[in-house]
C-alpha cells in the first residue's frame, strides 16, 4: 500500500520459553516484551536492580540507536517496584507518559525506544504469563485488535461457513491516508496514538459479529458476515466519515484531519480462497487511493 512503513509490518516470532532468568521462576514480578524484536520474552525481576539499555553490560540489552547505553533502572523498594529514567536521550515512558521516576503497578506498560514491556506483579504470574503469550499470538499489542495471523485464520473459517450455507460475506481493507507523513513530522509515538484512535473508531462503529484486525502498519481489515457489497459499502462510507471527524486535539497533530481509503470486495463465484478475496479488496483500495483518497471503492454483487 502507499505510504506503508515497512518497519511496523515485520514478521514477529513468539518464543514462549525464551526468557532471561534473573531469579527463580517464583519471582513476584516480571516484564514481558509486548512489542519489539524479542516479542514474548520474559524478564524476571529479582532482588537486584534491573538495568535496561544498549550497553552489553546491561541486564536487559536493547540494540537500538534510540536507546541510551544505560536507559532505565527498575528495582524493588520498600513500598513496591519503581522505575527511573537514567537521563536517557529519548526518555522512558510509563503508559505513554514520559517519567523521571515512577511507581510501577500491575499491568503498566514501560516503553524504551520501540520496545514495550508489560509489568506484572501478582502471585499468579505463571498463569498470567502464559495467557499473555496467547494474547501476543492473536492480538495486535498496540490497538488490541486481532493481528494479521489470527485474522486470516478467522477469515478462512468465515469463508467456509459462507460457502457451505450460501450466505454473503464482504471484506473491507482500510488504509490511513498519508500516514507516513504523520510519522515523519510528529514521530512514531504520535503515529501510534493515531492508530489507537482509528482502531477505537472501528470498534465503536462495528457490529459485534464483525471481525476487525490490524493487518499492517497503517492497514486494517473488517470482515462483514451476512453482508452483501452494497450494505458493506454503506458501512464503509460511515467509517470514512467517522474517522474523518475524529478529534485529534490531544494527539499532538493539532487540527490536521486523519482520513482513510477503503476497498470493499464481496466473496463471489470464481474466487477460490482467502487470497482471491484479499486481492479483490486490495485492488479496490488501490482505486480509492488513485482517485484522491478519503473514499470508498467496491466490487462484487448482492
Amino acid at each position: 500500500m502507499a505510504d506503508r512503513d515497512s518497519t511496523t509490518t515485520q514478521r514477529r516470532t513468539i518464543r514462549p520459553h525464551d526468557y532471561v532468568a534473573r531469579s527463580q521462576p517464583t519471582s513476584s514480578a516480571c516484564l514481558v516484551v509486548l512489542q519489539g524484536v524479542r516479542l514474548g520474552q520474559r524478564i524476571d525481576i529479582g532482588e537486584q536492580p534491573l538495568i535496561i539499555g544498549r550497553a552489553p553490560e546491561c541486564d536487559f540489552q536493547i540494540m537500538e540507536r534510540s536507546v541510551s547505553r544505560q536507559h532505565a533502572r527498575i528495582w524493588r523498594g520498600p513500598a513496591g517496584y519503581r522505575v527511573k529514567d537514567l537521563d536517557s536521550t529519548n526518555k522512558t515512558l510509563v503508559n505513554d507518559q514520559p517519567i523521571i521516576e515512577a511507581e510501577l503497578r500491575d499491568g503498566d506498560h514501560v516503553t524504551i525506544g520501540s520496545c514495550v514491556l508489560k509489568f506484572m506483579d501478582r502471585s499468579s504470574i505463571e498463569a498470567r504469563y502464559h495467557e499473555e503469550i496467547y494474547q501476543l499470538a492473536t492480538v495486535d499489542p498496540l490497538t488490541g485488535l486481532y493481528n494479521r495471523r489470527q485474522f486470516l485464520e478467522l477469515l478462512e473459517k468465515e469463508l467456509a461457513r459462507s460457502a457451505n450455507h450460501r450466505r454473503p460475506l464482504t471484506l473491507l481493507i482500510i488504509d490511513l491516508d498519508h500516514f507516513k507523513s504523520i510519522n515523519d513530522r510528529y514521530g512514531h509515538p504520535v503515529g501510534d496514538v493515531v492508530l489507537k484512535r482509528v482502531a477505537t473508531a472501528l470498534q465503536g462503529n462495528a457490529r459485534e459479529e464483525f471481525i476487525i484486525a490490524r493487518i499492517g502498519g497503517e492497514e486494517f481489515a473488517v470482515v462483514l458476515p451476512e453482508h452483501g457489497v452494497e450494505a458493506a459499502a454503506q458501512f464503509a462510507a460511515r467509517l470514512c466519515e467517522a474517522i474523518g471527524t475524529l478529534d485529534m486535539a490531544n494527539s499532538q497533530i493539532g487540527p490536521q484531519r486523519v482520513t482513510v481509503s477503503i476497498g470493499v470486495a464481496a466473496w463471489q463465484q470464481g474466487m477460490a480462497n482467502v487470497s482471491d478475496l484479499m486481492r479483490a479488496a486490495d485492488l479496490q483500495l488501490y482505486r480509492a487511493k488513485q482517485s484522491g483518497r478519503n473514499r470508498v471503492c467496491s466490487v462484487g454483487s448482492d
